[in-house]
């Protein structure tokens, strides 16, 4: 298969479907996002990726793990809510 044969591929369909065009290294992007807000663990993730270590992997996708984190602290209020209010 020659090198480039992906990448055309892709644009090829990404233009039939009538969606922008990305960069092929884009569908990383579009892979991991979801894979985090949907419960994938960091370290997994980084393994799947190729990064040498979770930390990078999080850096790379801070954007995510700032919504996971809101969405951690309204769990956690909630929680503290029900306690605070059966005590």
């Amino acid at each position: 298969m020659h090198p480039e044969y992906p990448y055309n591929r892709m644009k090829t369909l990404l233009k039939q479907a009538e969606l922008p065009l990305i960069r092929f290294h884009d569908l990383r992007h579009t892979f991991a996002t979801p894979a985090l807000t949907g419960g994938v663990d960091a370290k997994t993730l980084s393994r799947i990726l190729g990064h040498t270590n979770a930390s990078f992997t999080l850096d790379t996708y801070t954007h995510v793990t700032t919504d996971m984190q809101k969405r951690a602290s309204n769990i956690v209020g909630g929680f503290m809510e029900d306690l605070i209010i059966k005590e």
